[in-house]
């Protein structure tokens, strides 16, 4: 997905609101299209990572293969250091990759 190699920030950073509201005109409109946005990435992310983690889903929990299963932490490890979804979305809006449609 595109997600994975996304140039936004992994940290918090102060953004300038000008530059977000220069993209509709309107800030509120810029945040309902990031807030959209946002909301569609997580959802991929979730899917993707639910994919992912019932490869190792096994039907008995015995105790040591919980503990003995490095590939699932390796998974989750690599999906909590990306980038939240608000900053995917945020660096989205100002490279102008998302299409908005003002529907007056």
């Amino acid at each position: 997905m595109t997600f994975k190699n996304s140039t936004a920030e992994r940290s918090t950073i102060t953004r300038d609101t000008v530059d977000l509201e220069a993209k509709t005109g309107n800030i509120y409109q810029s945040i309902v299209a990031m807030a959209k946005r946002s909301n569609q990435i997580s959802v991929e992310m979730k899917e993707e990572l639910t994919q992912k983690l019932q490869e190792f889903a096994s039907s008995t929990d015995n105790l040591e293969e919980i503990f003995e299963n490095r590939e699932q932490i390796e998974i989750s490890k690599f999906y909590e250091k990306l980038p939240k979804s608000v900053a995917i979305s945020i660096q989205e809006l100002l490279e102008d990759k998302i299409y908005l449609r003002n529907q007056e």
